[in-house]
């Protein structure tokens, strides 16, 4: 079982023009005598009430739909809430509201059942439904013609297996007990509760799911504090000792205190990931998280180094997130915090320039319209730019981009910021050519030779540095395109064709028949490792007369996009 958070929210309930309320009451009120008018004012009293509360669930619904937005889980559709209303009618109510909003993946599971024939003498003529009338509405549609029994047992289901389709259950007292959502990440309450009852409801939250699930969050809308410590206090005194096991297994952390640990945790693993590396500077870092760009098989055996970098990264700036606003009601000192942001910039930083360096890094171009969104409303224009500024950039691009920070940066730091951006680039083009090297080994193994001659001269200092530039983004552009600034025989038209020709000791006549051969043979999906494969491979042999070469030809061929 998990540890739980716990987060009170207040909702401020006010009345915005007292004085129009005051003589729309006196207009209405005239020639009526004073038990009358008291009675109007009961009456007035509960109207209040109500029309606060839609004002209120309104507020909490925001609230709420923003968490949707940027809370762990809620956020990516692993996981999914519920929230606990104060009655039938404000369920409903609250599910109407987040209709209008746009979250559509939400249901209502109450004891309710909607009968037409309840609905009798519901109709007051005044244009408004009573309150059992709009409960009745909002249901039917809702059902859609199914029975509230299987539109139910469908909400579960979708609620417990597929949580990015069905994001939020709201509840009165059902599911409260023994129902098990290991999804269920936020428990949302806006109804007094107390006691074992309480105490149950919060453990719906409790259960383990994903690794990605860390703690149950617990936000309370009706300042429940005292009673949840109470129920804390009688679980561990013994007092739940007949509930079920599983209801019962879930600790109250307070907030503050669980995320000051998660932050100062996830800093410390990201500082002793980092602590081997001597001296702390960007080109050190590089060849800690890289290896040596002599060395081909360097960047996949350091791979494992920058993955747990690049989590223990991620787990930093969340926890920081969760708590970066509130710093000071964790007890941090202002000089504190302001470290901590440094350190985790520093971090969040040191990330992306590995991520760069090794060629780990991905484009964020199929991201942007749900980014764009998100950035739009919580982000300032500095940030969003930072993101964006690498965006779709291809191999030469970058090359391009680091070697422009290499004339714009200071003098002082001119030699360690050239070794870096060279490493960077050094992994990015050996990253290319270890994945590209099946679909023509001679080729690419040409490349990576004149990747180590490059590499060497720039370590013997033998090369000027804007020569190096030069040679390394000609060299990636080769890489670039595939082959074609390389001088081949203009009876040699693709990709696939040339690189026939390189892995032929370069014979035009062969690479042309095979090329052919394998284009009169193959049919759709030849590359079902049985009788389709088996036909193109005996079609090749039959050319090549070599059963070793038949075999190496072979897997250039399958590598290749148009074959």
């Amino acid at each position: 079982m998990l540890d739980l958070l716990y987060e009170a929210r207040d909702v401020e309930q006010f009345v915005t023009d007292q004085q129009s309320i005051d003589e729309w009451f006196e207009a209405e009120t005239k020639g009526l005598n004073d038990v009358a008018k008291t009675q109007l004012k009961r009456q007035w009293g509960t109207m209040q009430k109500v029309l606060g509360s839609k004002s209120r669930l309104e507020k909490i619904v925001f609230d709420i739909l923003k968490d949707f937005k940027v809370k762990p889980r809620l956020s990516t559709g692993e996981g999914n809430a519920m929230l606990v209303s104060g009655s039938v009618y404000q369920a409903c109510k609250y599910y109407e509201l987040f209709q209008h909003a746009g979250l559509k993946e939400c249901a209502i599971i109450t004891s309710y059942e909607p009968h037409h024939a309840d609905m009798k003498g519901e109709e007051t003529g005044e244009g408004s439904p009573t309150d059992n009338l709009l409960k009745y509405e909002i249901y039917i549609k809702m059902l859609g013609g199914k029975t509230t029994e299987q539109f139910e047992a469908e909400a579960k289901a979708k609620f417990v297996k597929e949580p990015a389709k069905m994001k939020l259950l709201i509840v009165v007292d059902k599911l409260l007990t023994g129902f098990d959502a290991p999804s269920a990440t936020y428990l949302y309450i806006d109804k007094s509760m107390q006691d074992h009852g309480l105490f149950q409801a919060i453990c719906r939250v409790n259960r383990v799911d994903t690794e990605d699930k860390e703690y149950g969050y617990i936000i309370d809308y009706k300042d429940l504090f005292n009673s949840l410590t109470k129920s804390i206090k009688d679980y561990t005194s013994g007092a739940f000792d007949l509930y079920d096991e599983d209801d019962v297994k879930g600790l109250l952390t307070n907030r503050y205190e669980a995320s000051k640990e998660r932050l100062e945790t996830a800093l410390e693993t990201v500082i002793a990931i980092c602590e081997p590396v001597h001296p702390q500077d960007e080109p050190s870092f590089i060849r800690y998280f890289c290896g040596n760009t002599e060395n081909p098989d360097d960047l996949k055996a350091t791979e494992e180094k920058r993955v747990a970098l690049y989590k223990a990264v991620v787990a930093l700036i969340r926890a920081y997130a969760n708590i970066a606003n509130e710093m000071h009601k964790a007890g941090f000192t202002e000089e504190e915090t302001e470290n901590i942001k440094q350190q985790v910039q520093y971090y969040s930083d040191l990330r992306d320039t590995i991520k760069r360096a090794s060629g780990d890094y991905v484009d964020l171009k199929r991201f942007e319209p749900g980014m764009r969104q998100l950035m739009d409303m919580y982000l300032d224009a500095k940030s969003s730019r930072k993101i964006s500024d690498l965006d779709n950039k291809s191999l030469v691009e970058l090359i391009v981009k680091l070697g422009q920070e290499v004339e714009e940066s200071e003098e002082s730091q001119r030699k360690k910021k050239q070794q870096s951006i060279a490493e960077t680039i050094e992994n990015n083009v050996r990253k290319v050519i270890i994945e590209e090297s099946q679909t023509n080994p001679k080729y690419y193994e040409k490349l990576s030779k004149l990747l180590d001659e490059l590499i060497q001269q720039r370590k013997a200092q033998t090369l000027a540095y804007q020569e190096y530039l030069k040679k390394i983004t000609e060299l990636a552009n080769n890489l670039n395109n595939g082959g074609s600034s390389t001088n081949y025989p203009a009876s040699l038209k693709t990709p696939a064709q040339k690189a026939l020709y390189d892995n032929l000791e370069e014979d035009e006549n062969l690479s042309l028949v095979l090329d052919s051969t394998i284009q009169y043979t193959k049919n759709a999906g030849w590359r079902d490792g049985g009788i389709r494969e088996k036909k193109v491979k005996l079609a090749l042999l039959a050319v090549l007369k070599d059963e070793a070469k038949t075999e190496e030809m072979m897997k250039i061929i399958k590598a290749q996009n148009e074959y």
